[in-house]
């Protein structure tokens, strides 16, 4: 178990640390000062001190030349530029301003316990993932975790905006993990893939016979997520009749199930995403302005792959590490050539196409180093707007071209459940790859 030293002269901070700490798996010694921390006999096992810059006696700073080489975390009140640069200077391995997160400082943490032995030359090591399961240290990245700290505990609406393949469930996932509906259930659903004539059925329920094929009654998915959170993925695409019952739900609170002249109350937090602008779709009629203002009380903006390019690598390993595990072979590293590939790559596709391709490099490898070949990205779509590397004769059949031949070769013997599952994705991304290669399921 990681030992941490923990040294605050206030009482009530230190004792809400050590128990938040506690409870995330680490051990926890504490001190009211510098002096006192120097004086433990223990100090050895130690891994990481945790301490504030101002303390009484002799500042927090001190212990980092005299607590024998192990490495220290301040804390400091300032959150100045100069109090910072001081402490780093001094040689603090990093330094959080109060007021902080308890998830910030366990987030941060984490970090420097993981990054205690440095990577081999040439090599990236895989980021541990943080408390809300995202990779990247990019500067829009630290944006997306601040904005997550601070609204999961509200209760009003999200609206998450990003290109496809950004992760927006995985925000939504998040800000219903760290909020004060965790304990309760998160219900999804993906708005485009519902025949338009179920939507308000699926959304609200309906009673037994209220149309061809209600055999019994069905609640509805505001229902099944009372007390929880509701995920609406790809919201533009809900039709208007569905917008202006959803708009009615969110301003009251009650649910009136299709065929049904009852209303029944529940109280469930709404978190929509889209990668449509609204604001556009507001303005051509297409989508509700009322309805689009009441989803975005607040806001979550997830950037794409592009403007986060030295995350690319890190979730590289990070896919290549969990494809791994998934199929059970040994770790695998890339080669000079693949990185040289994944930082030119225009990556179109987000984060959803460098996972795909990393999963389908780790099946092909042969057990050495992961190269281009593996990874078959097509660099025709970059448009020329960076280096490219030229495919390999192995690359020839591209991801869309395997996946076309393998839907149209099994969509009839398998499920979508089993098709995703054999392709390694989930059945919103098959879907969603069905649509934009023409692929529609069959009835």
């Amino acid at each position: 178990m990681t030992r941490l030293l923990l040294v605050e002269d206030e009482v009530v901070i230190r004792s809400e640390l050590c128990r938040f700490l506690s409870r995330h798996g680490y051990e926890v010694a504490e001190a009211g000062s510098a002096e006192e921390a120097l004086e433990r006999a223990d100090l050895a096992g130690v891994q990481l001190i945790v301490a504030d810059m101002r303390l009484p006696g002799a500042p927090g700073t001190c212990l980092i030349e005299r607590a024998g080489g192990v490495p220290v975390l301040i804390m400091t009140s300032y959150a100045t530029v100069r109090g910072a640069v001081d402490a780093m200077k001094r040689g603090a391995v990093d330094y959080i301003s109060k007021p902080f997160e308890f998830d910030e400082l366990l987030a941060t943490i984490e970090r420097l316990i993981a990054g205690a032995q440095p990577p081999a030359p040439g090599k990236s090591r895989p980021p541990r993932e943080d408390p809300f399961g995202l990779i990247g240290d990019s500067s829009a990245m630290e944006a997306v975790r601040q904005r997550i700290r601070r609204i999961a505990s509200s209760d009003a609406t999200v609206l998450v905006l990003g290109a496809s393949g950004t992760g927006k469930e995985l925000v939504a996932r998040a800000l219903h993990e760290h909020g004060h509906r965790a304990a309760r259930p998160m219900v999804t659903l993906n708005c485009a893939a519902i025949p338009e004539s179920l939507i308000e059925s699926e959304l609200f329920g309906h009673e037994r016979g209220a149309f061809t094929g209600a055999t019994s009654a069905y609640a509805g998915l505001f229902k099944a997520a009372d007390g929880g959170t509701l995920f609406l993925d790809e919201i533009g695409e809900l039709p208007l009749n569905a917008q202006a019952r959803l708009l009615r739900v969110l301003q009251t609170g009650d649910v009136r199930p299709v065929g049904s002249s009852r209303t029944q109350h529940v109280d469930v937090r709404l978190v929509a995403a889209t990668h449509r602008d609204l604001a556009a779709e507001v303005k051509e009629g297409k989508f509700r302005g009322d309805l689009y203002f009441r989803l975005r009380v607040l806001e979550v903006r997830l950037p794409s792959l592009r403007e986060r390019e030295d995350d690319v690598l890190a979730l590289a390993h990070a896919f290549i590490e969990r494809a791994c595990t998934k199929a059970g072979r040994p770790p695998l590293d890339l080669s000079e050539e693949a990185i040289s590939v994944l930082r030119s790559h225009a990556f179109p596709g987000n984060v959803r196409e460098l996972e795909n391709a990393v999963e389908r490099a780790v099946v092909l490898s042969d057990g050495g180093d992961i190269g281009p070949e593996h990874l078959g990205l097509d660099t025709a779509e970059d448009g020329g707007e960076r280096a490219s590397a030229a495919p390999s004769a192995e690359a020839s059949l591209s991801l869309n071209d395997y996946f076309r031949k393998f839907v149209l070769e099994n969509q009839d013997k398998l499920t979508e459940a089993e098709l995703a599952r054999r392709l390694g994705m989930s059945r919103k991304a098959l879907w969603e790859r069905r649509q934009r290669m023409n692929l529609p399921r069959k009835k």
